[in-house]
């Protein structure tokens, strides 16, 4: 796998079509569904792949074989999807939300909802919330480091996360009472 892809990054870096039409085909659904996650229109995420992709190709001699070609692409794809939110993001108010309790033993049971009703639940956060949850739950983040790239403190991450957590827990009781099993 790594000689092929070696192989299509050479033909990508001549400007060949096909080896980019390529890439793109290889790894677009998967980034795609990570640009959803941190939209909440379709057009949002489209336009957001399509920007990451831009910058995948003009960037591609810069990929330096350290980590996978998907990881490199991911990163790019979080990084343009964050600067995408970022101005949205100063137009709500991002403060610490001190009076939510989080408990240890509260888990988020997932297992009885599809993809698609996840990622819709996800995209109803408010956006601040929303990027926060996608950066710590999601991509694995540390809220250190959530603070650094979004220039919030690191309690802000925290609350924001929770206040997450809190909503979507909301969210998948409403669902189950709906349907019944509540």
């Amino acid at each position: 796998m790594l000689k092929e892809e070696n192989k299509l990054i050479k033909a990508c870096l001549k400007g060949d079509r096909k080896a980019q039409e390529a890439l793109y085909q290889q790894f677009a659904p998967g980034m795609f569904v990570i640009c959803k996650r941190y939209t909440r229109a379709q057009l949002e995420a489209e336009d957001i792949l399509q920007e990451s992709f831009i910058k995948v190709f003009k960037d591609l001699q810069q990929f330096k074989q350290q980590s996978s070609l998907y990881y490199w692409i991911k990163r790019i794809v979080i990084n343009t999807a964050l600067n995408h939110q970022r101005s949205k993001l100063y137009l709500y108010p991002m403060v610490d939300v001190t009076d939510l309790k989080e408990s240890s033993n509260e888990h988020l049971k997932l297992n009885e909802h599809s993809m698609d009703d996840l990622l819709k639940m996800i995209q109803d956060l408010p956006q601040s919330s929303q990027v926060i949850f996608n950066l710590y739950a999601i991509e694995g983040y540390k809220h250190r480091e959530i603070a650094e790239m979004l220039d919030i403190s690191e309690g802000t991450s925290k609350s924001q996360y929770a206040r997450a957590k809190e909503l979507l827990q909301k969210k998948l009781q409403e669902t189950k009472k709906n349907y019944g099993r509540g």
